[in-house]
């Protein structure tokens, strides 16, 4: 609330009735955002409550942040003993992310992973004011309004929403502020929101880095321009190559460029001597290639001629030249929130500055001739409203098309099932849970992943119907919950699928 009514002080003065004009816009802009947050947290919540939700990702945020609540380091059991790293894992070791100790507080309100979907929606919808002032000084008070709506209602921000939750929730905000105050003359705001994003993600310097490519392109901001190139790549060695290993992560856990080389020294070698390696790695295989077309096109091209679209190329060659992480370079997950709002002020820019080209403005002035079609077709507002179009089109096609499932509603017999399989452990438990269940059992009890390696624990909440992550299979899962009974547990539920199992005994972490 406190941004937009910022957008009513910094709006334009003079005139007879201006000041009643800008506290409505405010009180629109305000509405827009609640609207959007409502949408995005209940969307996300929804699906917690119908078990769409899953172990890995939402339980390892949500055992981090619980551990910040209560004044620990952020452990997450849950990914720790998964991935090899140990119970008392830090998942500052695994992404450096520190900015998640500013949603522990709210644990303190409710301790839950609902908790972190309300939270990211609500992160999600701010970012809706600053992307309405950047398109209201370019397009109008209309376009601006267009182009907002076209952010909320984007495909990668709800594929995000459809994956849980991740720390690319501060991420649309602070970039779009960094943008957006940057444009305002705001500099130090834009740096604060800079900074800000290097406490995101180990990576996230690549974004300055590529805003510091934006700056090169404008006379006489190429020396702040300089400033954020070198300040991001040096934050993202940093964090990547210092912070992680000081949190006792593996700085090669996620090196996915094996086809260039070994490491980063021998792959920068390579991509120098063989370029067009590295132009074949960002069409290999060909579904890189679909997946920006997704980006753009849904925008109308209206990217591709703006100069701030240098803002994404980075943190998108980071993903496109890898050849690990198939997930990297699809569609739905959440990596493409990482850049949807710098991609939708580009096309706003774009937009613009076709409207100023001599020769398009040509033609759009013979649209005169034609009288108030002429004139409405010639409005600022006009590739806005394409956008926003574009955005309400691709809805039925990504994860808010879910939203018409009448099955996310309400629970059909499997969630039922799912419901009663998880009432059976009793609170503060230790229990290992198929990837689906965990979510419902994290608030109140220790979650592990169930997974092919015997932990141990008193609780198994397994899942012998449907293939769930990390097993290769539904027979191998079976084979899984038959190791369990000859291993000494007792079956003590058994529904629809899922199995309950315990063991007594002695809580092994």
């Amino acid at each position: 609330m406190a941004e937009a009514e910022a957008v009513a002080v910094e709006g334009p003065a003079g005139g007879e009735g201006r000041p009643d004009a800008g506290t409505r816009r405010a009180w629109a802009i305000a509405a827009l955002v609640a609207a959007s947050a409502v949408l995005d947290s209940a969307y996300a919540l929804l699906r917690l409550h119908a078990f769409r939700a899953s172990t890995y990702d939402l339980v390892i945020f949500d055992q981090a942040v619980r551990s910040y609540s209560r004044f620990g380091a952020p452990v997450a059991i849950v990914k720790g003993v998964h991935n090899g790293f140990g119970p008392g894992f830090s998942v500052l070791g695994d992404h450096f992310s520190p900015i998640l100790a500013v949603l522990a507080p709210l644990y303190w309100i409710h301790d839950g992973p609902g908790t972190l979907l309300v939270a990211q929606g609500v992160l999600f919808a701010l970012a809706i004011v600053p992307v309405w002032r950047f398109a209201e000084r370019r397009l109008g008070t209309g376009g601006a309004y267009c182009a907002a709506g076209a952010y909320a209602l984007s495909w990668p921000v709800a594929e995000a929403l459809a994956f849980d939750f991740h720390e690319v929730a501060f991420v649309p905000l602070l970039s779009a502020l960094m943008i957006e105050r940057y444009d305002a003359g705001r500099r130090g705001r834009a740096a604060l929101a800079a900074f800000l994003l290097l406490l995101v993600k180990e990576d996230m310097g690549l974004l300055l880095a590529g805003f510091g490519l934006f700056l090169l392109t404008r006379r006489g901001e190429r020396r702040a321009g300089l400033v954020y190139a070198a300040a991001g790549v040096a934050a993202t060695a940093v964090c990547s190559k210092i912070a992680i290993a000081a949190f006792g992560g593996d700085n090669d856990y996620y090196w996915a460029y094996t086809s260039l080389g070994r490491d980063l020294p021998h792959a920068a070698a390579h991509v120098l001597l063989h370029p067009w390696d590295a132009v074949a790695a960002i069409g290999t295989p060909p579904g890189k290639l679909t997946m920006m077309a997704l980006l753009v096109l849904p925008l109308l091209l209206l990217p591709l001629a703006s100069p701030l679209t240098l803002v994404v190329l980075p943190p998108l060659a980071e993903r496109m030249l890898a050849d690990r992480f198939a997930n990297w370079w699809a569609p739905h997950y959440h990596y493409n929130a990482f850049i949807v709002a710098a991609l939708v002020l580009a096309a706003v820019d774009g937009a613009a500055r076709l409207r100023r080209n001599a020769w398009l403005r040509s033609r759009v002035g013979r649209l005169g001739r034609l009288g108030r079609l002429g004139r409405w077709l010639g409005a600022a507002w006009v590739p806005a409203a394409g956008l926003l179009a574009a955005a309400v089109v691709t809805v039925p096609f990504f994860a808010f098309g879910d939203l018409g499932d009448p099955a996310l509603y309400s629970r059909n017999e499997r969630a039922s099932a799912a419901a009663a399989a998880v009432a059976k452990v009793p609170d503060g438990a230790l229990v290992e849970a198929a990837n689906g269940v965990g979510p419902a059992l994290s608030g109140r009890t220790r979650v592990l992943l169930w997974d092919w390696q015997p932990r141990d624990a008193p609780w198994v909440v397994a899942d012998v119907e449907r293939r769930t992550f990390p097993f290769a299979s539904v027979t191998e899962q079976q084979r899984r919950v038959a190791l369990l009974a000859v291993s000494g547990y007792r079956e003590v539920f058994a529904r629809d699928g899922y199995v309950v199992l315990h063991r007594p005994g002695p809580d092994p972490w």
